[in-house]
């Protein structure tokens, strides 16, 4: 018996498909056959979802926006974390792991990819400015911080963090690095008004992501 199946069904078989190959065979060694055979359907079938593999791409990164977010969501909602650890956990559950992902970030970084960058960015910003902002109003209850703009703080902080971080924008030696993020802490405490001091644990956090790579 033949099974028929949604479109959903269809596209997120798809998806995985590409998922998968991207991390086996890397983005431009996969190609369109290589997806074909991988799911086993006839060219017209591929085209009748996604018009090209950069359309496919898209996707996936849309839906690995939607599973960021999630898990930053559900970090950010657990009250049994302490403030500064759970912003620390929200800003790096962002982090795309996987050999795929990898890829993928890797291909949205070249030059004639930009817009998917600024794709990525502005996920970024929309996504994850309001559920920072809702953890830094808790702080500001709790007397921890002091603003009176805690979105726009995060915001400022979200973007300068993915640019100034961003080695294909801003090239560094290790020394500067360090000297930019120990910058970054110094400020971000002036921002939210916060201990001098008390975002130290953003530093161990930089540090662990530099030894993890």
């Amino acid at each position: 018996m033949r099974i028929v199946k949604t479109a959903e069904e269809r596209r997120n078989e798809i998806l995985d498909a590409v998922d998968e190959l991207i991390g086996q065979k890397g983005l431009d060694g996969t190609s369109t056959n290589d997806i074909l055979k991988k799911v086993g359907i006839a060219r017209g079938t591929l085209y009748h979802h996604f018009k090209s593999k950069e359309e496919m791409v898209n996707v996936l990164i849309e839906r690995y926006s939607v599973r960021l977010l999630a898990a930053a969501e559900e970090v950010a909602a657990d009250k049994s974390i302490p403030i500064v650890e759970r912003i620390v956990r929200v800003v790096m559950s962002m982090n795309l792991s996987g050999e795929s992902s990898n890829e993928i970030m890797e291909h949205i970084h070249k030059p004639q990819n930009a817009l998917m960058h600024q794709k990525i960015l502005k996920m970024l910003i929309n996504g994850l400015t309001p559920i920072l902002t809702e953890i830094i109003r808790e702080g500001i209850e709790e007397g921890l911080f002091d603003t009176a703009f805690p979105y726009e703080s995060m915001e400022m902080v979200i973007i300068y963090a993915n640019t100034i971080f961003d080695e294909d924008i801003v090239p560094m030696t290790d020394e500067e690095r360090i000297s930019r993020i120990q910058a970054f802490i110094y400020n971000v405490e002036r921002l939210l008004g916060a201990e001098g001091g008390s975002l130290a644990i953003v530093m161990q956090m930089f540090s662990n992501e530099e030894n993890e790579h």
